[in-house]
């Protein structure tokens, strides 16, 4: 056998295992890990997309857009599986065929079970079983990882949706505290119970998504609702309630906000975004005092209950916010989120879209 043909086979053999290692890692094994193969997809389906997106102006038209992305993915990642095995196999065909056109012939003919060319002899045969259950192998535990996303999807969405009447569209921290009116004349202060639900899905959205990371391309069902810019909006409003009113001070926002940020390191370090693990609480953020003081005021205005001026209250909530700013403004870019007051900039020039509220009727306006 010449010495070229024995090299293409340690190198077939070689990227099998590599790519298997690969497929099982990501759709069986449950830990979060980093895929380069699927990383390079990402970038691939990613930069069409933006290629495509680049023409609208509009962010409803750039949502409607972008809401394939997640569904290109899959399918191209399936075809680059396939291919990869396909050219893998042909590798290992190469000193049975008359070429290796011949061998990624029968390579795909195998991979793909119609077993329309096949060599004799056993090594090939053998080789050809590996491939038939190889393809098998892949095309089904893509389709059942299928049902597992959507499940996870679900289950993001559902409380994603509901945040929407108390935080608005598109979410925004501020608004949370406005229309819910902690302790205002009489109205019940359900808040804890809000914050640990919310602790709850953001471990729930951490493990899947950190597992699953196509997950963080699916977009809402609403083009103004994002489950990243609702953990954003959620956090911020129990760091604005700690800061503003420390004699309610409560565990309930606390591990809201905790959790939140743990998701999103999990999340980011399956997607390979660097972050600071202990950041300094006297630390710059992005956001401006002069946007904190202008929500502040709006508090005021409504009657909210504030202990604090919003010059006392900054360094407490800059102290929260520093934790996990940086981490949902850069997932918020790369994966084109609704542009939501205080949520960071786009990949494009964004705006940021004013919450949109329902028209207060009463029954006796005209």
């Amino acid at each position: 056998m010449p010495a070229l043909h024995v090299v293409a086979m340690v190198v077939g053999v070689a990227l099998v295992v590599v790519t298997m290692s690969d497929v099982v890692g990501r759709l069986v094994i449950p830990r979060a890990r980093s895929s380069a193969f699927g990383r390079g997809v990402d970038r691939v389906v990613d930069g069409v997309f933006q290629l495509l997106v680049s023409r609208f102006a509009n962010y409803e038209d750039k949502d409607r857009v972008l809401a394939a992305q997640p569904a290109v993915y899959l399918l191209l990642l399936l075809g680059a599986l396939l291919l990869a095995f396909e050219i893998e196999y042909a590798l290992l065909l190469w000193p049975w065929t008359e070429g290796f056109a011949s061998a990624l012939r029968e390579a795909g003919s195998s991979l793909v079970t119609l077993g329309f060319a096949a060599s004799p002899g056993t090594v090939p045969t053998v080789i050809n079983v590996l491939a038939g259950a190889t393809g098998l192998v892949v095309v089904t535990l893509q389709i059942a990882y299928l049902p597992t996303l959507y499940a996870a999807f679900n289950r993001r969405e559902t409380e994603v949706t509901l945040l929407s009447a108390r935080a608005g569209l598109p979410p925004w921290g501020p608004e949370l505290l406005l229309r819910t009116r902690y302790g205002v004349r009489g109205h019940t202060d359900d808040l804890p119970q809000f914050y640990a639900q919310w602790e709850r899905w953001a471990a729930d959205v951490a493990e899947s998504h950190a597992n699953y990371p196509v997950l963080v391309r699916f977009r809402s069902p609403q083009p103004l609702s994002s489950w990243l810019v609702g953990l954003l909006a959620v956090m911020d409003s129990a760091a604005m309630l700690l800061a503003l009113r420390p004699s309610q001070d409560r565990i309930e926002p606390r591990l809201a906000i905790r959790m939140g940020f743990t998701a999103l390191r999990e999340i980011g370090a399956a997607l390979g975004i660097s972050y600071d693990p202990d950041p300094d609480p006297y630390a710059d953020i992005a956001l401006t005092f002069t946007e904190f003081a202008a929500a502040v005021d709006q508090l005021h205005r409504i009657g909210f209950p504030i202990e604090r001026t919003a010059a006392e209250a900054w360094p407490h909530f800059r102290g929260w916010r520093v934790n996990y700013e940086a981490l949902a403004y850069e997932l918020a870019r790369r994966t084109d989120a609704v542009p939501a007051p205080w949520s960071g900039p786009r990949r494009w020039a964004a705006t940021p879209i004013p919450v949109r509220r329902p028209p207060n009727r009463a029954p006796d306006d005209n």
